[in-house]
């Protein structure tokens, strides 16, 4: 079934720390060239409509600030998000050590563990400035049960890729989550139940 381009749009939330390429992996996505100035962001929303696996979708990407000082604004942000892409850049060890604490921070705002979020590691064309291996995050990932997908902004590898998947994990959690309510529904004692019909003809001998 197709999404209609005027429902609430899919709010997606870029996070992770500092100088990875967040701003850089959203622009590439939503306007398709590549920003080279790093700008620390305090907080930019855009907006976009795209098919992904033929279905029209309406996306809000918000890309947040990796910066320390505008930590107070996350939990505002991530109570709002339907999903999540938390970035690191493979050029930058400090980045990469900061998912767990990032990915604790989404499931106690969620107050669940199995929200949709993709780990990306960003900045896999500088492959002579690596410090961490592709190994390193994937065992990460399976560590978290997070899917993972390296990037690169600049030469625009894996960047829609990343972005769709993370849609596709967003409607597969929103499918269950109504299957899991309409069940909840459906569990209702019937007024004339086996059980109560045979107490209603139980004899007194």
């Amino acid at each position: 079934m197709v999404r209609p381009p005027n429902q609430n749009p899919f709010k997606l939330v870029v996070i992770g720390g500092g100088g990875v390429g967040k701003s850089a992996l959203t622009i590439q996505f939503i306007q398709q060239y590549f920003v080279s100035d790093y700008d620390p962001t305090i907080e930019d929303s855009y907006t976009k409509q795209c098919f992904v696996d033929d279905d029209i979708c309406q996306l809000e990407v918000l890309d947040t600030a990796g910066q320390e000082e505008f930590s107070t604004m996350r939990e505002q942000y991530l109570r709002s998000g339907h999903g999540f892409l938390i970035v690191f850049a493979v050029t930058d060890k400090n980045s990469f050590s900061e998912v767990e604490r990032l990915h604790k921070l989404i499931s106690r705002v969620k107050d669940r563990d199995d929200f949709p979020v993709i780990l990306v590691g960003n900045k896999a064309d500088l492959e002579s400035d690596r410090h961490v291996q592709r190994d390193e995050g994937e065992e990460l990932a399976r560590r978290l049960h997070l899917p993972y997908v390296e990037c690169s902004a600049k030469m625009r590898m894996n960047v829609d890729h990343a972005f769709h998947h993370l849609v596709r994990l967003v409607r597969r959690y929103e499918q269950s989550e109504r299957q899991s309510i309409e069940s909840s529904k459906e569990v209702v004692v019937s007024p004339l139940s086996p059980l109560r019909r045979k107490k209603k003809n139980c004899r007194i001998q």
